[in-house]
């Protein structure tokens, strides 16, 4: 039986992960769980300790313990921390060596797609059997390459055997935020369900209803939605970085220069600011074609 199916061992831990709850994760007790699920456990509750900001202590706690899984946490805690050359090479010998585990390729497939090495991800996490956070990731590239169409076949294939997935949920809202019209509507649902709900609440489901709110023209709402992530975790990356957006639409120039300069403190090599740096070099080129004329 598949662990985190909806009567699987570790389906409480595995969404509360993937609602942003780390900390639910983290205060897990594994002592009940069967055997086969203990490494399984174990990995959630690494990553959760890694996505809460201590991926040195994670790193710390797996030093000693042998197998791909811990490997395969050892090397994105790396990548997290800025090690990116080690944790490549990591991640290249597991390729090698364990690409039929799940973790390797979950986490492998993270660090291939961050180091923009997106065939190879795709190439690994195209080894799942039926795992869903693979099926996820694998939608979330193709968003990122502008392959709509392939992201929607994804989805569209998990909702026929995974209903009633959370992941396949969140998964089908990304793909609504990207194609528009009535989907906005459909993924804010999602996003302000996990949100408001006291046993799903998270900083992470909070700036998920934001961006939806804001692909919605709903701005007072969004801003309502990302101070309240904010108020939880002042230093939330993806709170921070959306609200640069938003302060940038509603022409908050000082509190965008803020927000702006906090970013670039806590992680310089941030989507957004890698974004925004390409496409001032290419004003910059644009505008250098066009010398000033004096009369």
């Amino acid at each position: 039986m598949d662990p985190f199916s909806a009567e699987g061992e570790l389906l409480t831990i595995h969404n509360a992960f993937h609602q942003g709850q780390y900390q639910v994760v983290l205060d897990f007790d594994p002592s009940s769980l069967s055997k086969s699920n203990v490494i399984p456990a174990r990995v959630l509750r690494l990553r959760a300790q890694i996505a809460s900001g201590d991926a040195k202590g994670a790193i710390s706690t797996v030093k000693n313990e042998s197998g791909p899984d811990f490997a395969a946490v050892k090397a994105f805690g790396q990548y997290t921390l800025g090690d990116m050359s080690t944790a490549i090479k990591q991640v290249e010998q597991l390729v090698e060596s364990s690409s039929e585990n799940a973790t390797v390729q979950i986490l492998g497939g993270i660090v291939l797609q961050l180091s923009k090495r997106t065939e190879e991800a795709l190439s690994l996490l195209s080894k799942h059997q039926g795992n869903l956070e693979a099926i996820a990731l694998v939608t979330q590239i193709h968003l990122q390459q502008n392959r709509t169409d392939l992201a929607q076949k994804e989805v569209s294939a998990a909702r026929k055997w995974a209903q009633d997935s959370l992941l396949v949920n969140i998964a089908e809202s990304w793909v609504g935020m990207r194609v528009g019209g009535e989907s906005y509507q459909s993924a804010f649902y999602v996003f302000e369900e996990m949100a408001q709900t006291p046993s799903s609440t998270s900083t992470k489901s909070l700036v998920s209803q934001a961006i939806s709110e804001l692909h919605l023209g709903r701005l007072p709402e969004a801003e309502a939605a990302l101070n309240q992530a904010l108020d939880n975790e002042p230093k939330d990356i993806e709170a921070v970085a959306n609200a640069i957006v938003l302060a940038t639409i509603v022409g908050k120039s000082a509190e965008q220069q803020s927000y702006l300069e906090e970013l670039k403190k806590a992680q310089a090599n941030h989507a957004l600011l890698t974004d925004l740096k390409g496409k001032s070099d290419l004003f910059d080129q644009a505008a250098g074609k066009y010398a000033a004329k004096v009369a």
